[in-house]
């Protein structure tokens, strides 16, 4: 892996909405089409969240899922890591429903409960696609997105039969010491991919200090035994995730983590985010990482140990 950057790119998520941009992809084809393309640009991993096709909202159904998975398993190698975090608004069962259906190779997992709040994201709008999104924005801010130490359990538990491995969010630094306690269990085993996340309301922000702050607990608390990953929210997306870089980690972009490209202009595409980082790293004489050393770093079971075909 010297001098190779794991790009991993988030196309949905379950938080920014459709009204916001018109780039952001809600059916079944337009996920496809939009994961396609950023594992062209140079995504090595695909984190997926699924979206009612009519309406646009987060879902956990495996049925809409089962519409744009096996399209992108047979047109790419890019390593397929889905969601278990799916949407505040969704009860613990649905939001694993899909990876129990399709047993992929990664998935993610939030390291703790926090208050997510995006409740000042759509103040500016005055017509919306949907009628769900405005009051969906507005409640977040009564929101606690669950993720208790049963919860967390719960899902080692559950997909440890199917050879599924994490991608750790860790949106504070108590995550990080939450991680270590599944660690001396023995319940999480190495190597870990830690997701640090900066500029959530609710979170650590988005200062440079922090991302230092963040890669010297993981060191202190897991040394050799982990892979580091940033992905930064709105603004903060690619100072953040191009200091990651510099610091030898790994980096996260897509739109659900920014609808935008630069300040004040919306992204066109999840394929555009991921070749503005590329380029950002071949400047720093980095490269992207292949799928195949995405698997090797991350002793991740290969495409035919899932279900997705």
């Amino acid at each position: 892996m010297k001098n190779k950057v794991i790009i991993t790119c988030a196309i949905t998520g379950g938080i920014h909405t459709p009204t916001l941009s018109d780039a952001l992809p809600y059916t079944p084809a337009d996920i496809a089409a939009q994961a396609i393309a950023a594992a062209e640009a140079g995504a090595a991993i695909l984190h997926l969240h699924a979206r009612d096709p009519e309406t646009g909202a987060p879902t956990g159904s495996p049925d809409v899922y089962r519409q744009f998975l096996p399209v992108i398993h047979q047109a790419t190698d890019a390593v397929i890591n889905l969601t278990t975090g799916g949407s505040p608004s969704m009860s613990p069962e649905e939001r694993l429903a899909a990876a129990l259906a399709f047993s992929p190779e990664m998935c993610s997992l939030n390291m703790g409960s926090l208050n997510f709040s995006f409740h000042d994201m759509g103040r500016k709008v005055t017509n919306w696609k949907f009628a769900w999104e405005d009051q969906y924005i507005l409640d977040s801010e009564k929101f606690i997105f669950r993720n208790t130490f049963a919860d967390i359990a719960r899902n080692y538990a559950l997909l440890a039969d199917h050879g599924t491995r994490f991608e750790h969010e860790c949106y504070d630094i108590g995550h990080l010491y939450n991680l270590a306690y599944f660690v001396d269990k023995g319940i999480a085993k190495p190597p870990f991919f830690i997701q640090s996340v900066f500029g959530i309301l609710g979170g650590i922000g988005g200062d440079l200090d922090n991302v230092m702050f963040m890669r010297r607990t993981a060191d202190r608390l897991f040394g050799s035994d982990y892979v580091w990953s940033v992905l930064g929210a709105g603004k903060h997306q690619m100072p953040v995730v191009t200091q990651a870089a510099m610091l030898g980690g790994n980096v996260r972009v897509g739109l659900e983590d920014s609808l935008f490209i630069g300040r004040g202009t919306l992204a066109s595409s999840n394929a555009e985010q991921v070749s503005k980082i590329v380029r950002i790293l071949a400047e720093l004489g980095l490269e992207p990482a292949s799928p195949a050393d995405a698997r090797a770093a991350l002793a991740l079971k290969g495409r035919d140990g899932t279900q997705f075909r």
